[in-house]
């Protein structure tokens, strides 16, 4: 792998550079809510299934974001196509459910067939995973980490890249740390065992675990907390994201004049804008009061990102920016969003 330590927004990579995930094949999406860590999802799924690559995004929270975003119906408790690929690859999707991997399991390593489909309009399986909370995390995270290992008739791995939307950076250390939350609850036995074999897949150079934050204050810190404690966990970290950068509307001189409310060069700021000359009484001029107001919020918002950016940075992992997208995102966006990440060798 090229773990390589940068701070966040690469648009200026070398195109020979290799992909900084080179040999991961499980990408865990986590984020603070509200930061577009399915978005985000959705188009790292995109952008490494590229020339002829297959990779499988995997819901766990039953929200149907997924579906969603790629204008199709709700996905079932199955593996389906949803779209293709730069370049000829493929992206499958799947929407885990909870009682359906229980029953998987069941079948599994007791096979109990009909008596399985019982057990659930019984309520069991809400029962079992009522009373282990920790056993629901394991069923789901083992699915995903099934479809890593899984392999062809052809000996070769089914998906060359698993992404896994995962919960939010406050829960995504427990989520994953599934051995510790099972070891109460069996040391001996299948549901042990399942937990270490999920275990080694999370705990291994093939899994990184990408955080999405905003250029705001607390995701930042959320962003900041979860990658300590993934650290403590000793899970592997991987990239941050930062999503929905706004872009620059002032240059840094123009945004420091609006700081110090110098009026001169603010009116030239506005018309090299476009937005008229600068003599007394030009449409510039007259702008200047309401728009000062407006330029003197951008420069402080400017600052407050740079303070982010700096946060983000002391953590010394690779980084990446997306732009905002405008309201709402459609699937045309979501490719434009891949080819952004694949740009700056995320994919």
């Amino acid at each position: 792998m090229s773990h390589r330590q940068s701070a966040p927004h690469r648009q200026d990579r070398d195109r020979d550079d290799a992909p900084d995930w080179e040999g991961v094949r499980l990408h865990v999406v986590s984020g603070k809510g509200g930061t577009g860590k399915t978005t985000v999802a959705a188009a790292l799924a995109l952008a490494l299934a590229s020339e002829g690559r297959r990779t499988l995004l995997v819901e766990v929270e039953g929200r149907q974001g997924i579906a969603q975003l790629f204008e199709t119906e709700a996905l079932p408790y199955e593996e389906r196509r949803i779209a293709a690929g730069p370049g000829g690859g493929e992206v499958f999707a799947l929407a885990i459910d909870p009682e359906l991997a229980l029953l998987d399991y069941l079948e599994m390593f007791y096979k109990l067939g009909r008596a399985g489909k019982a057990l659930k309009k019984m309520g069991a399986v809400d029962f079992a995973t009522t009373v282990a909370p920790g056993l629901r995390d394991v069923l789901l995270t083992g699915k995903a980490c099934e479809a890593v290992r899984r392999k062809g008739p052809d000996g070769r791995r089914v998906y060359d890249a698993v992404v896994m939307d995962a919960p939010p950076t406050g829960r995504i250390t427990r989520f994953l740390n599934v051995n510790d939350e099972v070891a109460g609850l069996a040391r001996i036995g299948p549901v042990h065992n399942q937990a270490q074999a999920v275990m080694r897949v999370l705990k291994s150079p093939e899994t990184a675990v990408h955080l999405v934050t905003l250029l705001e204050e607390m995701p930042v810190q959320e962003t900041v907390d979860g990658v300590a404690e993934l650290r403590a966990a000793q899970l592997p970290v991987g990239g941050v994201v930062v999503n929905m950068v706004r872009p620059a509307l002032l240059d840094a001189d123009a945004v420091a004049a609006a700081e110090d409310g110098r009026r001169a060069e603010v009116v030239r700021a506005l018309s090299a804008a476009g937005l008229g000359g600068t003599r007394r009484g030009g449409s510039a001029e007259r702008l200047f009061d309401p728009l000062l107001a407006e330029a003197r919020e951008h420069a402080e918002r400017v600052a407050l990102e740079h303070l982010q950016r700096a946060e983000i940075a002391a953590l010394g992992l690779p980084g990446y920016e997306l732009g905002m997208q405008g309201e709402g995102i459609d699937l045309a966006g979501l490719y434009r969003l891949a080819g952004s990440l694949r740009k700056q060798g995320a994919a």
